[in-house]
């Protein structure tokens, strides 16, 4: 039987059978544990599996589909180094937020490249615009165009006036999508807001703080009325990319990459090289300086890693 892996808990998932839709619960066999490496889970929402179905309705979960892509974060285990968030996904989206939470440009531009590294369509949404002073505002509409100039897309939205959620519906319609963000940032109230009879739990900001507080605490998919699906996460602290060269993290910053063009020489890494293009368009204004501060300690963690 092949199905389709729509929440993970850890140790059990839920499985919805490709054919009858049928959602068994789900584990997987000891032999297949041993599949996983570097990794802290071996499954994650948004996998496609072959399982068989025991006498008590339990399904054994025997063998993984190849993925398409999927998004990885930096896992709190220190015994392994990643924790796949969700995979086979059509659209990623980044809930920005200016205040409560504040959102870093360094946690923006490292999802981006996370998103460039494993061929998924980034879209940065400007969350909690309601909230924001009309000095805010212009700030974020300045932000906005810096990254539309590199040429992601971008939406201002409020999940909870609602402003802009029909233009995103029909962005992510018939899409597997996926939110991603800081604890508080509303993924959850974005998701009930999108499709109300979702009742997914929300909490407050921290008052004292103004950092969210984890209420979703595994990934799960949901199912649009209006089309396609959405697999909502906990909050991420950090996103990580494993396996990736110091050389190759430039062709994930569009800009850096295509400035490398101009640079003397072929192979530049753009961090004290002579007639570097890209380091000149970083003094000029061309390329934003905290994109391009994000580069460089990408670089430098991999270089940790290439040591390791």
């Amino acid at each position: 039987m092949k199905g389709l892996i729509i929440k993970s808990t850890g140790s059990w998932y839920q499985v919805k059978d490709s054919d009858t839709s049928i959602v068994y619960e789900a584990r997987i066999r000891g032999k297949f544990k041993l599949l996983k490496n570097r990794l802290t889970n071996p499954l994650s929402v948004g996998d496609y599996v072959e399982f068989q179905l025991e006498i008590d309705d339990v399904a054994w979960i025997t063998k993984i589909e190849p993925r398409r892509n999927y998004l990885i974060r930096k896992s709190v285990n220190l015994s392994r180094e990643a924790h796949i968030i969700a995979s086979n996904i059509d659209i990623a989206c980044a809930l920005f937020t200016l205040k409560y939470p504040e959102t870093s440009l360094g946690f923006l531009d490292r999802f981006l490249a996370c998103c460039e590294a494993y061929d998924i369509k980034p879209i940065i949404l400007f969350n909690k615009v309601d909230l924001l002073t009309d000095a805010e505002k212009e700030i974020v509409t300045e932000i906005e165009a810096d990254y539309q100039k590199i040429g992601y897309e971008t939406l201002a939205i409020s999940a909870f006036s609602k402003f802009n959620l029909e233009i995103l519906q029909q962005k992510i319609k018939d899409k597997v999508s996926v939110f991603f963000g800081h604890s508080g940032a509303g993924k959850s109230t974005l998701v009930n807001a999108l499709q109300n009879d979702l009742h997914i739990k929300t909490n407050e900001i921290s008052a004292s703080q103004l950092k969210g507080k984890h209420t979703t605490t595994f990934a799960q998919m949901h199912f649009w009325d209006f089309g396609g699906s959405v697999i909502d996460t906990p909050g991420v602290r950090e996103f990580a990319m494993i396996d990736v060269l110091r050389e190759e993290i430039q062709h994930y910053f569009p800009e850096i990459f295509k400035k490398s063009d101009e640079c003397k020489f072929y192979n530049c890494l753009h961090i004290n090289e002579p007639k570097c293009a890209v380091l000149n368009a970083t003094e000029n204004g061309e390329i934003l300086v905290s994109r391009y501060i994000t580069y460089l300690k990408l670089m430098e963690e991999a270089d940790e890693m290439e040591k390791k």
